[in-house]
């Protein structure tokens, strides 16, 4: 397993093999993404108290699987419908894959910013969450370079490479961001009682959210 990981991270993907995509990938990759993404999900809690730190913890890794799970279907049939030659399974993986290669960064980054939160200044809110999304920005990046260069080898073609995964991305990025506005806070208010989720998590969503901001920002 950390050999496979190991060839992950260095972009080595001439030796991985989606042909046959079994088991014991998924549970591998599955728990690459809940091991890694607990601890910097712990760590980003942590900068408002612990028990914060065990909910986003639990929260992270769960807004992953239910964005992959979500967008499993559709995922697939884009798959399809550019011609890339994927089955269900191997879309599945694939995208897993690519979590699981961010998880295991931001787990790598997370001393760093327990370093940060114990030895710096008070940070702000704002200074905290500019931080982690610099942090988890980077893991994504590296984590989609690896997939562009896994669906170019297992696809034949560049342009129908992009195409997979950028609609892939769209679609992951439409989902997650709902669904982390309805798992919110993430990092939590000061003001606010500490909870799992709110009393009325499905109330608005993030689009109407970042409307409203838009709004208040111009007018």
């Amino acid at each position: 397993m950390i050999k496979h990981f190991k060839k992950l991270l260095r972009g080595e993907v001439d030796g991985l093999l989606l042909e046959k995509p079994g088991w014991r990938w998924f549970a591998t990759y599955c728990l690459a993404i809940a091991v890694g993404s607990s601890v910097y999900g712990a760590t980003i809690g942590l900068w408002r108290a612990p028990l914060q730190s065990v909910f986003t913890a639990i929260k992270f890794p769960l807004l992953i699987f239910l964005t992959c799970i979500g967008n499993g279907a559709v995922n697939g049939m884009l798959a399809q419908l550019f011609g890339s030659g994927l089955s269900f399974r191997q879309t599945a993986l694939a995208i897993l894959m690519s979590f699981a290669i961010a998880a295991v960064i931001l787990g790598a980054l997370s001393p760093v910013t327990l370093f940060v939160l114990y030895n710096a200044p008070p940070l702000g809110s704002a200074n905290a969450m500019l931080g982690h999304s610099i942090a988890i920005a980077f893991s994504g990046i590296i984590a989609n370079r690896r997939l562009l260069d896994l669906l170019r080898r297992m696809t034949g073609g560049d342009n129908t490479a992009r195409a997979v995964l950028f609609t892939w991305l769209g679609g992951n990025l439409f989902l997650g961001a709902q669904l982390a506005w309805n798992f919110r806070p993430f990092i939590g208010s000061p003001g606010l009682t500490i909870q799992f989720l709110r009393d009325d998590p499905l109330r608005g969503n993030f689009y109407e959210a970042v409307w409203r901001a838009f709004r208040h920002l111009v007018l």
